[in-house]
């Protein structure tokens, strides 16, 4: 009997070892689960979440292991960021806090914002007024109405931005020069969002930096902690379940 046992318990001590270890790999190598804790990225983005990011989009390097092991030099497989993607980075100014805005400027590029409008390599981006944005706030029935505008950027790619107006903080910057091997990313929240703009906080992203792609959204949550189901009838956000980031 107490050799069945001490089989049995074995046996559950490896099956948990190999979970653990699958998970990890997925975790490292494949997809990894994030969740959005403040409203920089909204709309495209809301405070409450989760997110799937795709490790493998853009290669990999130490920031890709856990707790960023420095087992890989600079960065392999690699695979250049595309502008307009939504992409999950180390903040260089710590190499450990995880920032999520979109990559506007690539290596050699030239950005500058001028009355709220992104100029890229001395052209404006298109910017196209749209209905106002209603967000309800969190925690309560109150909402919030913002202006919000579609930005077509030189690839083709389409997407959503709040602007309040284009007369706040960093609505009208220097020229910034992207360095090689280097990216510049700004939230959809324009006004509200500390990005590339805040040189000394945030500034140009390392490629090494760069973490992975957001893919889409699985789980996303109104006001309470996701562990909090029995609130779950009145908080979920039913229609964001496995929204692709775009």
């Amino acid at each position: 009997m107490k050799h069945n046992k001490s089989s049995e318990m074995m046996e559950m001590i490896r099956t948990v070892t190999y979970a653990v270890l699958i998970a990890l790999f997925v975790r490292t190598f494949g997809y990894e689960p994030f969740n959005i804790p403040s409203g920089s990225m909204i709309p495209t983005l809301l405070i409450g979440d989760y997110l799937f990011v795709s490790k493998f989009s853009y290669g990999y390097s130490k920031h890709s292991l856990p707790f960023s092991l420095p087992l890989i030099d600079g960065r392999i497989m690699f695979t250049e960021p595309e502008r307009g993607d939504v992409a999950v980075f180390k903040l260089p100014s710590d190499n450990k806090t995880d920032y999520i805005k979109r990559i506007m400027g690539l290596p050699g590029d030239t950005i500058q914002v001028i009355r709220g409008i992104v100029h890229i390599n001395g052209k404006p981006v298109v910017r196209t007024q749209m209905d106002d944005f209603i967000n309800e706030q969190p925690g309560n029935t109150t909402y919030r109405r913002s202006p919000r505008f579609q930005e077509t950027l030189p690839n083709g790619i389409n997407h959503e931005i709040l602007e309040i107006s284009d007369t706040q903080m960093f609505d009208n910057t220097p020229v910034y020069k992207v360095p090689a091997g280097h990216y510049f990313a700004m939230g959809d929240n324009r006004d509200r969002s500390r990005d590339s703009r805040f040189l000394s906080d945030v500034g140009y992203i390392p490629v090494e930096n760069l973490v992975g792609k957001a893919k889409f959204i699985f789980f996303s949550i109104n006001g309470s902690s996701a562990w909090e189901f029995w609130k779950w009838p009145d908080t979920l956000r039913l229609d964001r379940f496995f929204q692709t980031i775009r």
